[in-house]
């Protein structure tokens, strides 16, 4: 993911209201965003053109429901490492972007280095993924995990003002 310096100040409300369509249906179409924006198709083209040049936008994705896929569990899993040490930590983060049920990783603060969100289809299968795959990953010393029972609200948006 691109680091951005600092938030460009010169976005206007069309720039705006792009962002905010976009972001929660990037399926539109150049019209469609533009009869939303109250913008002509090729001012709306250019300003779409220009936001992801500028890279407002990390990338755009289809976001799959993993219940249709047989990945009816989530878990929340805090790892705590044996050592503090930077190779550790880049050899630990390596390995856990190649688990694909690992849904996000997140170096944290705190009791526990970091927590992923893994999805899983069952207890067996959360079970062979725990002991066959995240207790190996490089360093793990100290495990905690929550099941979530139920998901609230998870959005990817961001809050555009």
């Amino acid at each position: 993911m691109q680091q951005v310096e600092s938030i460009n100040t010169e976005l206007d409300e069309f720039d705006k209201q792009l962002i905010r369509a976009l972001q929660s249906n990037a399926r539109l179409t150049n019209v469609e965003l533009a009869d939303m924006a109250n913008l002509s198709p090729s001012a709306c083209h250019r300003r779409v053109k220009s936001l992801l040049e500028a890279g407002y936008f990390d990338r755009f994705a289809g976001l799959v429901n993993p219940d249709l896929f047989g990945y009816t569990g989530t878990a929340i899993v805090s790892i705590s490492l044996d050592a503090q040490r930077e190779a550790l930590f880049a050899e630990f983060e390596q390995a856990v972007r190649l688990v694909p049920q690992v849904k996000a990783c997140y170096l944290m603060t705190g009791e526990y280095d970091y927590q992923l969100t893994v999805i899983f289809r069952d207890t067996k299968h959360f079970e062979e993924l725990y002991y066959g795959t995240l207790l190996r990953l490089p360093g793990v010393n100290i495990t905690k995990t929550q099941m979530v029972l139920r998901k609230v609200h998870n959005t990817q948006e961001v809050p555009i003002s």
